[in-house]
């Protein structure tokens, strides 16, 4: 039993050991990893293979499979690349990697296979493309405005570098353009359009890379079409422009001759019939006609949509002046009118006239509207702000620009008047009374003898009544005297003085006095007016004014 166990277990050490020796050769290799740049010539150098044993003849043979197998050979224990003048490696259409297998057989039996992962490496070797569906030709109207943007060019590179773009300023027309944000590929313009002077514009644009040091870069021609807008006015033929090359006519002088006679007949003038085109001739929109003045009570009457001029009833030969004037004018009638948003309060015509509901608007409101006005035919809009204020009953309508200023509070106006006169009569009476007192106590203070005769309601040359001269309300006042070195001023008040100051403030009773003589005091004042010294009287111009 022994033995026979024995036995077996050499017959399995023989065949582990048979099993290893003939399948040595294609054992120890691994996956190959490597990586080779894109355009690489014939044969370039891939990858050494790595298995153990040698290869002998009809024992060992390797293979190569997979997808991209047909981008390699191989030379004894290398793999390399498998190129052609006809035939280059393109990362940009074989794609970043190449995948294939290696296979190793021993006597026709497969032993083991490994995979071949090379990474294309990336060269600049491609120039940047404009996409055809963004390089036009565009169409834009000549009323698109300045510094908006009004197409974006696109370019792609190949190797995924950036791209900026500029505007080759030799081209003729690129002053009317220009590329704010390089890298973007707006277009914005630069310049008025004018489809009256100029229908056809073209510049050329570039497509450059910025982070390479190539540079390279691709052209594309641009061509920009405009389109009339609405924005000349009809023009009365025959045109006789005021100036070469400027779009504007000349109104002709439409002349006719009638006797008294005519009547109910269409007038036939001369240069020609009465005739009116849209200025914009690439719109040619529809006009009326109408007379503006001088139709004379419906005697003229005109066909709104020919321009036919008619003599409804015959004229006076006793007509003091012998010619008539009318006024003509050709209108787009193709303009409508709206509110944005829609206002329950305000409606407008489509003849622009603007309709509120006064029942249900208050004093002071103040409201915004936005007015819209479409040109039907062309599509064109144009906006326009209207500014709304509800005055009070009886509110004076104001002129000029409107201000935050006319927004006041629910104040009569008649009242605000009447308020304002009182104010400016209380400011004039307390202007007027500072200036009584300023008067008076500068007068005062010139004289020393003056303050104690008006301390004691006396004045030295002026006999009173019984009331004083001056009423004092602040006795400080005079407790302070002028320089001693200065010359004391005394004499008489006039009368013409005191009612220069103010005839409703005093009450004063003027004795006459004669030069060189004392004044007379009354009876009740006498004893008061011992102690006071008899003064003369001089510098009488002083106080007088």
């Amino acid at each position: 039993m022994l033995r026979r166990c024995r036995l077996l277990l050499w017959q399995v050490v023989l065949r582990l050991s048979y099993h290893v020796v003939t399948a040595g050769p294609c054992q120890g290799g691994s996956d190959i990893l490597a990586s080779v740049r894109e355009n690489s010539p014939l044969g370039q150098f891939i990858a050494n293979i790595s298995i153990s044993g040698e290869q002998r003849a009809n024992t060992i043979r390797l293979c190569l499979s997979g997808d991209s197998a047909d981008w390699f050979y191989l030379e004894g224990g290398t793999i390399r690349l498998n190129t052609s003048l006809s035939r280059v490696l393109d990362r940009e259409v074989q794609g970043s990697v190449l995948v294939a297998e290696l296979t190793c057989y021993e006597d026709d039996v497969m032993q083991s296979q490994f995979r071949i992962l090379v990474e294309i490496v990336n060269e600049n070797d491609n120039r940047p493309n404009f996409l055809q569906e963004t390089i036009g030709p565009f169409s834009i109207s000549e009323l698109t405005a300045v510094n908006s943007v009004i197409f974006t060019v696109k370019a792609v590179d190949a190797d995924g570098d950036m791209i900026s773009y500029i505007i080759d300023q030799s081209s003729p027309d690129a002053a009317f353009f220009r590329i704010d944000l390089p890298n973007s590929g707006s277009i914005v313009l630069d310049k008025h359009l004018d489809f009256e002077t100029r229908h056809h514009l073209e510049f050329i644009i570039w497509a450059q890379e910025s982070n390479t040091e190539d540079k390279f870069n691709s052209s594309a021609r641009l061509s920009v079409n405009i389109e009339d807008g609405d924005d000349q006015y009809p023009q009365f033929l025959p045109c006789s422009p005021v100036a070469p090359g400027v779009p504007v006519c000349i109104n002709p002088a439409y002349t006719t001759n009638i006797t008294h006679r005519t009547q109910d007949v269409v007038l036939e003038f001369s240069p020609g019939p009465i005739r009116a085109v849209d200025g914009d001739r690439g719109i040619n929109m529809s006009l009326i006609y109408s007379i503006l003045s001088g139709d004379d009570q419906g005697r003229f009457e005109i066909n709104n949509t020919t321009g036919e001029l008619r003599l409804t009833r015959a004229v006076d030969d006793r007509r003091l002046t012998p010619n008539f004037t009318l006024k003509v004018m050709g209108l787009n009638p193709n303009i409508r009118y709206s509110l944005h948003p829609l206002s329950g309060l305000y409606h407008v015509t489509q003849m622009g006239i603007l309709i509120a509901r006064t029942d249900q608007l208050h004093d002071f409101d103040r409201h915004i509207l936005q007015v819209v006005a479409r040109d039907e035919e062309s599509g064109e809009e144009v906006s326009a702000s209207v500014d709304i204020e509800v005055l009070q009953r009886g509110q004076a309508v104001p002129h000029g620009a409107f201000t935050e200023q006319q927004m006041f509070g629910d104040v009569d106006t008649r009242l605000a008047g009447g308020i304002a006169v009182l104010i400016a009569l209380m400011f004039l009476s307390a202007l007027l009374l500072l200036l009584l007192r300023s008067v008076k106590r500068q007068r005062l203070q010139s004289d020393p003898e003056v303050h104690t005769a008006v301390a004691l309601e006396k004045h030295p040359t002026v006999v009173t009544s019984a009331r004083p001269v001056f009423s004092v309300d602040d006795s400080s006042s005079f407790s302070r005297h002028g320089d001693s070195s200065s010359e004391s001023f005394r004499g008489l008040y006039t009368r013409r003085d005191l009612h220069h100051l103010s005839s409703s403030s005093f009450h004063t009773h003027l004795c006459p006095v004669v030069e060189g003589a004392a004044a007379q005091p009354s009876t009740a004042d006498q004893s008061e007016e011992t102690s006071l010294e008899q003064q003369p009287i001089r510098d009488q111009e002083q106080f007088t004014h």
